[in-house]
């Protein structure tokens, strides 16, 4: 299970709305890459990585959600390094962690679908013009849930090939990957047609428990 599906829990943050709560997202995440210093930089960290505490989030999960990042953080860092200088490479490299640790920790005290709420809400607009706001939610919480299953299988499938003494990840990786997500979308539509789940229809307050 990935770092970024939802974990219960009493603190704070789980009692905070998912409109302000993701409305300081946006602005946290405005605010941090309009940071240009390394020192500052540095800091946003460290108090991103203290809010996990903060709301009674396990150190497990916070590792998790940093080591999803790790390899496309150090191409990043490096190709920073190549065409710029190191502050700004590790500018960057830092905001990238700040993003992802705050989206992490949102997902993570917030149910799905209170998300799926919010985002028919806010596209209800979209109705004037054809657009079912209920098919753009559920468009958007699937995309939420369906990103931590692809860091999930990925290092599923890179443990069970190093544990056959394979020393480097390969590519051959890609095929059990794509055959974990074949089956977690069969067994998600399966999950959805069990349960009677029209896209048009709206989503109920016992939906939400």
């Amino acid at each position: 299970m990935s770092v970024t599906t939802y974990h219960p829990g009493t603190s704070w943050l789980h009692a905070v709305p998912a409109g302000p709560k993701l409305l300081g997202l946006a602005l946290a995440v405005t605010g941090v890459l309009l940071t240009s210093h390394v020192a500052v930089v540095g800091t946003e960290l460290a108090i991103t990585a203290l809010l996990y505490p903060a709301t009674r989030m396990p150190f497990r999960l916070l590792w998790r959600n940093t080591r999803v990042l790790l390899p496309f953080l150090a191409l990043v860092v490096a190709f920073q390094l190549l065409t710029a200088t190191w502050q700004k490479s590790l500018v960057i490299g830092g905001q990238l962690l700040i993003v992802v640790l705050l989206a992490g920790l949102v997902t993570a005290t917030t149910k799905v679908s209170t998300m799926l709420v919010l985002f028919e809400r806010l596209a209800r607009p979209l109705a004037r013009v054809g657009v079912s706001p209920r098919r753009v939610a559920l468009v958007l919480a699937l995309t939420i849930r369906c990103i931590p299953l692809v860091a999930s299988a990925w290092h599923t499938s890179s443990d069970a090939y190093r544990a056959r003494g394979m020393r480097r990840t390969s590519w051959r990786v890609v095929v059990p990957v794509i055959v974990r997500l074949l089956r977690s979308a069969e067994a998600l539509g399966e999950a959805i047609t069990a349960r009677g789940v029209a896209v048009d229809q709206p989503v109920s307050r016992h939906d939400q428990r």
